[in-house]
């Protein structure tokens, strides 16, 4: 039974196709396109896949983009699912004062990372970080109990801001350096050492309040710009979102 995984960020729709709802199982086909061209995804990339018998996904892009998707789908008869964020959910508490306002896509990757985990040895804390069009840094503790996590900008809404509240600055492609000799290299060694320093003190905060080293897991296309610049070991996981759908409808399934 192929399950599709859906990920509808605020830049790009990622998806992920697998030959079972279940952690684990083999990837079949994945593709990424930008949310101005979803409205071809029936005849160009899922035209050729086997159809899936069951689908879920995340959505942050909005109700309008979430129809469209749903159009798409209609390729195929398949009921359309979408995670809404509530109380638990496979094995995570969520801890937000309203949990339905915490983003699908930062509840999905916390079941992620709980269940990888859970896969690799005994309970411990976690930290997630997501660096998309934002950088969220979200913490779970060794019950799998979601206490809290931080919004801030991604590279990308950082360097626009610098861009349109600077005169005379333009943001052209830099590297991420210690000492940055030039605009460029300041531009981006700036915002990479912001998210990092943002990573590094939850992380403490983490540690302190559980007395356990969390295991890190970074997701999304910025994070290997980060690896330079912090000593903290992580785990970079592309997968983190897809992860947690399957577990999530593993569950849903009975598994």
């Amino acid at each position: 039974m192929s399950f599709l995984a859906i990920d509808i960020g605020n830049t790009r729709l990622k998806w992920a196709q697998y030959d079972a709802a279940r952690p684990g199982a083999r990837l079949l086909a994945h593709g990424a396109v930008f949310i101005e061209t979803i409205d071809t995804l029936a005849e160009a990339e899922w035209q050729a896949l086997t159809p899936p018998r069951a689908m879920l996904g995340c959505v942050v892009a909005g109700d309008a983009v979430r129809r469209r998707v749903e159009e798409q789908l209609e390729l195929w008869d398949l009921e359309p699912h979408w995670v809404v964020p509530g109380t638990r959910e496979a094995g995570v508490v969520n801890g937000y004062e309203h949990p339905n306002r915490l983003g699908a896509d930062r509840w999905v990757a916390l079941i992620g990372a709980r269940a990888r985990v859970l896969a690799s040895g005994p309970p411990r804390p976690a930290l997630v970080v997501m660096i998309g069009t934002a950088a969220t840094v979200d913490a779970i503790d060794a019950e799998g109990r979601f206490i809290g996590g931080l919004i801030l900008p991604g590279f990308g809404l950082m360097l626009k801001a610098l861009e349109m509240g600077t005169a005379g600055l333009k943001v052209p492609t830099g590297e991420v350096v210690d000492f940055p000799t030039n605009t460029s290299d300041a531009l981006m060694s700036g915002g990479a050492s912001a998210i990092v320093g943002a990573i590094e003190r939850q992380y403490r905060k983490l540690l302190a309040r559980t007395g356990s080293e969390p295991a890190l897991f970074m997701t999304g296309g910025a994070a290997v710009k980060l690896a330079p610049i912090t000593d903290l070991a992580f785990e970079t996981v592309d997968s983190l979102i897809f992860d947690g759908l399957l577990r999530i409808q593993a569950m849903r399934n009975g598994g």
